[in-house]
């Protein structure tokens, strides 16, 4: 063949394939060509990205087996998302790829598609969109297949998604409706019926039509070809048939997903069998089957991924079976083989909570609540239940630890020198006697590993060399600190991941007699030392008295709160003797005397009688001993009441009888210890404190309440106004405050003495008089400012040249003839001087020249 002849076919070709670029000609060329464009180079890569993306999506996705499991493993967020770059990249990918198939290869000619790909490519987009939870595109995807589409071999699973969208936007009546009209008229394959009985059942389940949701799984689960998804959709029917109390038909459907064995995921099949052993009702006959059945579970070595959840039904079993040493063992297990699980752990620390607050050791159960607050997302229903049982017991924890601190260091106190000799002595032994068996424990398993080691074939071939000159021997030492240790950076401390948890462990031991002084961690001289403990016993007696003092109070509140909050009237009782046993503060004798009488009352003790007989004859003129000989009169009189006597003296308080009130507060405090009344008087006394001394006896002051009541209503508002109220009044810089024209924002400001009471008043009504006389609007008020001094401040002048006027029209006025000393201030700067009585400080600045 001649050049020419070549040059003809080379431009015959090449004339062929430009009119078959084209996506406005249907020829048999084109179509074929777009067709196969469409299929080999885009939708095959897009639907590389889709299959990437979904299968991340499966490794990432975690089901709570808690809670009835969807039908479809795909995490939701409660948002619907429209478009966002905070999206899967696969499914982005996906998305341009089909995109790219649609825009280049699409030929829409004549309205009829003739790329018989063009539907791939719009179904491919729909579901890329459906995946990264974008539904309202994807819906439109969906749609534009089922409107354009007519004769497409994917209109049935158009469909299909097209009404998985619509569950997930929840739209379930609409979604059934559509498929029984696909039931009706069209025919489907095996899986495709199979995937649509199985969504039709999630709205059903969405719905709570937990019978109807049941029928259309068991057809999902026949026609489907998956086993994995054969196991799900029997395990979701064992749940659905439990949450209608139907445990036998639950039973038969775990069996299903228990004999399909490795054909699905073992995860359906360890719950399954761990949902029968939950539904089989633990009997005399039964119990040492169900025991050999767990117990086979846990040794499976195939099982070691499930420890966390097979161990925690052992304790159950245990805990059923009142076997409460093997139960807590085995919770605590589970709390270990778990691994991000915060669910699993929440309900653990829920079970060792309940025992513990069930056997009366409200530290141990607060302790644990703690952490099951840890493991719940906020704001949950679960969260808001278990934060009220933990606040009940938070005051029991921190009166708990001072009475065990207290009785520590007085015990030690009280002993003899050679009794505290001996004492460390034991506890110095006790520790060493530990770390020889520690070190015994790591040296026999030292020993195993090497042992171990040698045995191989590397450790054979190096047999006699020095381990660190070893290669192979080097290589497991460091492969088998790995496993033990993780990746370790060399520093300090390495043994800690998390340096904010480094303590002293052994000093745990001694923590009795440890004090706020000692703020590093004793050498090991100093850990087996007698001297280094006996120097940290305080020797100060009055020290002693305050731990006497602190240990007296606590008792006292640990008795009303498990007398009112517990109804524990044994352990009520037993810390309100104690108190009384100890030479407790007077304010603290008679309150305990009185519910020591009302526990022996209500418990029909004899000890009531005499405990009554006490309060008379002792305390024959308090308000107890009125009480106990008439207390319907005294009830009937409620002038004297604690309530009484708190309205009486917010009157004071809004009087600005500030010194009154917090002599008051004092005064009721001490009579009313214990009372719920007390932390009101405590706030009230905080109020009066800042308004008379200003803002740093204010912030102490609150501080107090917060610490010492913070469980209360009182305690709580304290907390709240440290936080949002004082970084608002902490500012005293009067440059920092501009002045706001016309506001009306100015004062004048008449000082006085607070002994001279009565010449202020007479100023306050001669200023009253003048402003209505000369048809003012602005307002005269009485403030005191500190035990000193007192204010007559006319306010409400819209800048400072007229209150300065107004200064001078009294003066030079006959009429009214007010010629006392003043000061005009804006407003926000009088509030300063009041809030940090730096009323020198504001003179000094007035006549520092402004810039």
């Amino acid at each position: 063949m001649n050049l020419r002849n070549k040059l003809l076919l080379l431009c015959i070709f090449a004339g062929l394939a430009f009119n078959a670029c084209s996506t406005k000609k249907d020829a048999f060329i084109n179509r074929n060509w777009h067709a196969l464009n469409t299929k080999y180079n885009v939708l095959y890569n897009g639907n590389i990205a889709f299959e990437e993306g979904r299968e991340q999506l499966n490794l990432e996705y975690k089901d709570d087996y808690w809670e009835v499991l969807p039908v479809e493993r795909l995490e939701v967020t409660e948002e619907i998302k429209l478009d966002s770059e905070d999206n899967n990249p696969n499914f982005i990918i996906a998305e341009e790829k089909a995109t790219k198939a649609i825009q280049k290869h699409s030929m829409d000619i004549k309205d009829e598609e003739r790329n018989p790909q063009t539907d791939e490519a719009f179904l491919l987009l729909g579901k890329a969109r459906y995946f990264d939870q974008r539904y309202i595109p994807a819906l439109e995807s969906f749609n534009y297949i089922l409107n354009k589409y007519n004769y497409s071999d994917k209109l049935n699973e158009a469909h299909i998604w097209r009404e998985k969208v619509n569950i997930r936007l929840e739209n379930e009546e609409l979604a059934i409706k559509n498929f029984k009209r696909l039931f009706k008229f069209e025919s489907l394959k095996d899986q495709d019926y199979a995937d649509a009985r199985a969504m039709m059942a999630q709205a059903y389940i969405n719905l709570q039509v937990i019978d109807t949701a049941i029928q259309n799984l068991k057809t999902a689960s026949y026609y489907t070809k998956k086993n994995p998804e054969k196991g799900r959709y029997y395990y979701i029917i064992g749940q659905l048939y439990n949450q209608m109390g139907h445990k036998d038909s639950a039973n038969y459907a775990f069996d299903k997903v228990i004999d399909l064995n490795r054909k699905s995921p073992r995860v359906y099949m360890i719950n399954a069998h761990l949902q029968k052993i939950k539904n089989t009702e633990l009997t005399s006959e039964n119990e040492l089957e169900l025991l050999e059945y767990l117990t086979e579970l846990e040794e499976n070595r195939e099982n070691r991924p499930f420890l966390d959840i097979i161990f925690r039904q052992i304790a159950e079993y245990h805990l059923e079976n009142k076997t409460d040493n093997l139960a807590i063992a085995y919770f605590n297990k589970s709390l270990r083989a778990t691994q991000n699980q915060p669910k699993l752990n929440a309900l653990n620390y829920e079970n060792l909570a309940e025992y513990n607050f069930d056997n009366n050791e409200y530290k141990a159960a607060g302790a644990y609540y703690d952490s099951v607050l840890t493991n719940l997302t906020e704001n949950t229903k679960k969260y808001r239940a278990t934060k009220k049982k933990f606040d009940n017991l938070e005051d029991v924890i921190k009166y708990e630890d001072i009475v065990q601190y207290a009785d520590s260091v007085i015990g030690l106190y009280n002993m003899s020198d050679g009794e505290q000799f001996t004492y460390f002595e034991k506890h110095i032994a006790e520790l060493k006697q530990k770390a020889e068996e520690a070190a015994k424990k790591e040296e026999k398993i030292r020993n195993a590993g090497f042992a171990a080691f040698g045995e191989t074939k590397g450790g054979k071939e190096n047999k006699g060399k020095f381990y660190f000159y070893n290669i192979t021997s080097l290589g497991y030492g460091q492969t088998d600190f790995r496993g033990r240790w993780g990746e370790r950076e060399l520093e300090d401390d390495w043994r800690w991941s998390n340096k904010s948890k480094i303590a002293p462990t052994v000093a745990d031991d001694a923590a009795l007699v440890a004090n706020d002084s000692i703020s590093a961690a004793p050498s090991n001289d100093e850990i087996y030392s007698v001297e280094y403990y006996l120097n940290q016993i305080p020797m100060d007696g009055k020290v002693i008295d305050s731990l006497h003092t602190g240990r007296n109070f606590a008792n006292y509140q640990l008795g009303l709160i498990y007398k009112e909050k517990f109804k524990e009237n044994l352990l009520a009782s037993g810390k309100l003797e104690d108190v009384l046993k100890s030479e407790p503060e007077e304010r603290l004798v008679l309150p305990s005397k009185y519910n020591l009488y009302k526990i022996y009352e209500e418990e029909g003790s004899p000890l009531a009688a005499e405990m009554k007989n006490n309060i008379i004859t002792n305390h024959a003129d308090s308000r107890y001993a009125e009480i106990l000989l008439n207390p319907q009169a005294v009830l009937a009189d409620n002038s004297d009441s604690p309530d009484a006597r708190y309205d009486a003296l917010y009157k004071k308080y809004k009087d600005q009888q500030f010194l009154a009130t917090i002599t008051g507060a004092e005064e009721n405090i001490n009579k009313y210890t214990g009372d719920p009344i007390v932390p009101k008087f405590e706030m009230l006394k905080a109020n009066a404190l800042g308004r008379l001394n200003g803002y740093e006896s204010f912030k102490e002051a609150l501080n107090y309440v917060a610490l010492t009541y913070p469980n209360n209503p009182e305690g709580k508002k304290a907390e709240e106004m440290i936080s949002e109220q004082l970084p608002k009044l902490a500012e005293k810089d009067f440059s920092a405050v501009k002045e706001v024209p016309g506001a009306g924002n100015w004062k004048v400001v008449y000082p006085y003495k607070r002994h001279d009471n009565e010449s202020a008043l007479a100023l306050k009504e001669k200023l009253e008089f003048a402003l209505k006389d000369v048809n003012y609007s602005n307002i005269v008020s009485k403030d005191i400012y500190d035990l000193e001094n007192q204010f007559i401040i006319v306010h409400g002048f819209k800048s400072k040249d007229f209150a300065l006027g107004f200064d001078e029209l009294l003066k030079i006025n006959k009429k009214y003839k007010i010629n006392e000393e003043n000061f005009v201030i804006l407003s926000a700067h009088y509030k300063i001087i009041q809030v940090h009585k730096n009323l020198l400080e504001y003179k000094a600045y007035n006549l520092t020249p402004k810039q």
